[in-house]
């Protein structure tokens, strides 16, 4: 299943914000079927319930990607499937969402802590809150919050703070290290979630993976840039479909 890539989207937002990439993928290989599928929906804080509901919905033998979150899960569900995963892409992913001693190119614990609390609290509010922290850096800043907002499902507050608990637990990195398929990750350059220090930090740890940083672009660049991340992905693919 070369020809299938599965999206994973991010905390909170729903498919929405990759709908226009997932489009503009289709538009330049009309041969790749391009599947967004949704987080689970799940009150737990522990990662392997959701990749464990994720492997067991998701079709083997095919490309994984995701943004944010979902490219973390996509991650370590790569490296959990080996040999039956084609290959990797991530966007907007860090290894380790929140700053750890090893890993400092990432969130300021105090600064997460607070964000779930705001969550825990009112969670409407924040989501408010961090529709404009993903759009943050973008040319069209306040439009494109308004948009992310909008399309966001409607989820328990339950499910929001488990998905944060998830985001805080995951360190990425040793999957990336165990999966020996192809690899793309993308950055954005004015990403107010993650630093753009991330990019280069993950190919200090991993070196022979493909990383790119979009310029100017924030951290929903796949909403924000559709057709240019949609460009990179194709040659990603198409590259590593010749190998």
């Amino acid at each position: 299943m070369r020809d299938r890539l599965i999206l994973l989207p991010g905390w909170a937002l729903g498919c929405a914000p990759l709908e226009l990439l997932a489009a503009a993928l289709r538009g330049l290989d009309p041969a790749l079927k391009v599947g967004i599928e949704p987080l689970p929906l799940l009150d737990s804080g522990d990662p392997q319930d959701w990749l464990d509901e994720l492997d067991a919905s998701l079709p083997m033998d095919c490309w994984l990607g995701g943004w944010s979150l979902g490219g973390m899960l996509a991650a370590e569900l790569a490296a959990r499937r080996g040999e039956r995963c084609c290959g990797l892409l991530t966007l907007a992913s860090n290894a380790c969402f929140v700053a750890r001693p090893d890993w400092p190119s990432a969130m300021a614990e105090d600064t997460f802590t607070a964000f779930r609390a705001g969550c825990a609290a009112d969670a409407g509010t924040t989501l408010k809150r961090f529709g404009l922290l993903c759009s943050q850096g973008a040319g069209e800043a306040r439009a494109l919050a308004r948009q992310l907002v909008l399309g966001a499902p409607s989820v328990s507050p339950d499910v929001l703070l488990a998905g944060l608990d998830v985001l805080a637990a995951l360190d990425t990195r040793q999957a990336l290290h165990v999966f020996r398929g192809p690899q793309l990750h993308l950055f954005g350059g004015a990403d107010a979630l993650i630093p753009a220090e991330a990019a280069s930090a993950l190919l200090a740890l991993l070196g022979d993976v493909e990383i790119g940083l979009i310029e100017d672009a924030s951290h929903a660049f796949p909403l924000e840039r559709p057709h240019e991340v949609a460009a990179s992905i194709q040659a990603f693919l198409h590259e590593a479909g010749d190998d």
